[in-house]
């Protein structure tokens, strides 16, 4: 998906709730927000980028039905991170007891805590250095764990605080048993 940028820096500062009011009057947009308050339109993704978004999304929403640990969010979900910005992984999940603390206000609206875990699938028209830029804004602001699944180049980045970026060459399965206890992602498939 192409995303464009605004800068927004000659207007006065624009709070959490009118960005979520933009938003809401634009239902037909997906709208972001950098931590230093530029916009970012996000463009839809194409079938195929949409369709391996949906089997990711569906073999983690299965796993955790089944290990009830915690709650997962499609890509339409904005979390609200303490550096300011407003994000959309394609897929996050947020341990039970961190997301029951939030007030169910919170919940409803953009939730103002960062997931556990986050999963990006770069589609053709993403640049890798962006959506590596984001994957390392989404571990400043608290994130455990982050895949970047990368089709174009048959890999897995992983993401986690305080080590290096492992990269893994078109694995048959990723798993984590340290947040994602139990899931064991099949992605043979992607690079067929």
């Amino acid at each position: 998906m192409t995303a464009f940028t605004l800068d927004l820096s000659p207007l006065p500062h624009y709070t959490d709730e009118q960005f979520e009011k933009l938003c809401q009057a634009n239902p037909d947009l997906k709208f972001e927000r950098t931590s230093r308050g530029e916009l970012v339109i996000v463009a839809p993704t194409g079938g195929i980028s949409g369709c391996r978004n949906a089997d990711l999304m569906i073999d983690i929403g299965n796993w955790n039905r089944r290990a009830q640990l915690g709650v997962v969010f499609d890509s339409s979900t904005c979390f609200r991170f303490p550096n300011g910005a407003m994000r959309s992984p394609d897929v996050a999940w947020i341990r039970t007891e961190r997301w029951q603390s939030l007030s169910i206000e919170q919940q409803q609206k953009f939730p103002p805590i960062a997931p556990d875990f986050v999963l990006e699938l770069r589609s053709f028209s993403d640049g890798l250095v962006m959506l590596q830029a984001k994957m390392q804004e989404y571990l400043d602001n608290g994130v455990r764990l982050g895949w970047l699944i990368d089709p174009l180049n048959r890999s897995v980045e992983v993401y986690r605080p305080g080590s290096s970026v492992e990269v893994l060459e078109a694995p048959a399965t990723i798993s984590d048993t340290e947040v994602l206890p139990g899931l064991s992602l099949g992605l043979a498939w992607l690079w067929g």
